[in-house]
């Protein structure tokens, strides 16, 4: 999952939000000491999740797609086509100003821990919120903008609007693995955070 699902799969907590959303800038087991005891379990559920959605077989059949072409980004772009598929599930958000809402909560918690930040992550924060791109994985312009972030951040992906194109292509295929997938991995994460 990407920004959004690290986020919805933090239920709430402030903290394991906090860690959840700055995992991919904290690297090694040494740095994590240096957090806060909910922040560091943010950190490394962030971790168990990527993992789980990178090996859980409804992500790998999304994946097929997208392989030829990109490789082993094709990961992180179904990552990110998960997000969007998860910004319009009822069952996580009914309506388009429960979303909103929803983005704005995140925005402000994690301001609230903005001293934990990494360079990194709270270099592009302040775009983040003022862009909101947890919301806009919802619309179609806004997937095809978080894919563009994708590639600019990857040296070597090749251009990425075969992958949107792809996307558009097998949009109902791929929503139908992000179903399958989001089921597990909201019982995985609340079986984790209660272990």
């Amino acid at each position: 999952m990407n920004y959004l699902g690290h986020a919805v799969l933090s239920f709430g907590d402030k903290d394991i939000l906090t860690g959840n959303m700055i995992g991919d800038y904290v690297k090694g087991m040494a740095p994590v000491e240096v957090y806060p005891e909910n922040i560091q379990k943010g950190i490394l559920l962030h971790r168990k999740i990527d993992e789980y959605a990178d090996n859980h077989p409804a992500s790998l059949r999304a994946q097929v797609w997208f392989r030829e072409k990109y490789g082993r980004y094709s990961g992180a772009i179904v990552d990110t086509l998960f997000d969007h598929f998860l910004a319009t599930d009822p069952h996580y958000f009914q309506t388009e100003p429960e979303l909103l809402s929803f983005t704005q909560d995140v925005y402000k918690k994690l301001e609230s821990n903005q001293q934990h930040f990494p360079q990194k992550f709270a270099m592009f924060f302040p775009y983040m919120k003022e862009q909101n791109w947890l919301y806009n994985y919802r619309s179609m312009q806004g997937i095809h903008r978080s894919l563009q972030g994708l590639q600019r951040r990857a040296k070597y992906m090749s251009g990425i609007d075969e992958a949107y194109n792809t996307f558009i292509t097998y949009y109902y295929q791929i929503s139908q693995c992000y179903y399958e997938y989001i089921e597990h991995a909201d019982k995985f994460v609340k079986h984790e955070l209660r272990s």
